[in-house]
């Protein structure tokens, strides 16, 4: 089914929290779903409807990317748009939430667990990683490809190879649309905090059951990275997306979906 006719069944309120804008529907216990880097809230539409029947789906818009605002006035770092979510739970009155990210939306994840553990049920870390890029796509990788090819065909070119071998010629061109939202200057600061960050000293202290996802194909945040995370949280689950790379939730959306819910049924049992 299309984003307009879920949007259509599941009626979506759209709101801007500062410089980040923010689509919910849905009602039930909060699931708040943060994108990567260059993408946009729009990379989980596939887990609408699914989620939005008996939860309250919040897709966060993370600033500088999609239809976010991108004021030159202030940064993008990993740590900065930790703040941005935190605001989002205080002006939505979400005192508690289950908390899933993307690729940098996992490190931030990573970080707003560990800073704000009241606010966190729990965890699911969707393609990422604990210890920068987390493969060969560096970020001086990304800058050298900018400053050769501009811009737009770096984050393009990155947005391609992030794929894997099950998604189709319109899903891609789809997310090349999506991620050429994002400014180059908002871009270089993201890739040079995703470079910098590193959680992997701080990972005893995410105390959340945590729901670790990886494509089997992932290039970018490889099955390694994965298993760092796996290894080093300690109530964590690993769970491998078969013929999929770096957005397992569009390329494989049904198998996702049913590892999500799997997850979420046995927190609502309290059995993870």
């Amino acid at each position: 089914m299309s984003e307009r006719d879920t949007t259509a069944l599941i009626p979506a309120q759209d709101v801007r929290l500062g410089d980040t804008f923010v689509r919910t529907c849905g009602q039930g216990f909060p699931l708040v779903f943060v994108h990567g880097f260059t993408t946009t809230s729009e990379f989980w539409k596939e887990q609408v409807e699914e989620f939005a029947k008996s939860y309250r789906v919040i897709r966060i818009n993370l600033p500088g990317h999609g239809d976010s605002p991108a004021p030159t006035g202030r940064s993008y770092r990993i740590e900065d748009f930790v703040e941005d979510v935190a605001r989002v739970f205080r002006e939505l009155s979400v005192d508690r939430a289950v908390l899933i990210g993307l690729s940098m939306g996992g490190i931030l994840a990573q970080e707003f667990a560990i800073k704000y553990p009241h606010l966190v049920q729990a965890l699911v870390l969707v393609d990422t990683t604990a210890h920068g890029t987390g493969a060969d796509a560096t970020a001086d990788a990304f800058l050298a490809a900018v400053e050769k090819r501009g811009a737009e065909k770096a984050i393009q070119d990155l947005s391609d190879i992030s794929f894997g071998s099950s998604a189709t010629s319109a899903v891609i061109e789809w997310a090349r649309r999506e991620v050429i939202k994002t400014p180059e200057f908002v871009a270089r600061v993201a890739i040079r905090s995703i470079s910098d960050a590193d959680t992997r000293n701080s990972l005893s202290k995410i105390k959340q059951p945590t729901l670790v996802i990886v494509g089997e194909e992932d290039r970018v945040t490889p099955l390694r990275e994965s298993e760092i995370l796996a290894k080093n949280i300690s109530n964590s689950t690993l769970s491998i997306i078969p013929k999929a790379g770096h957005f397992s939730m569009l390329e494989q959306p049904a198998v996702f979906n049913r590892t999500l819910r799997s997850f979420l049924d046995d927190l609502s049992r309290g059995s993870c």
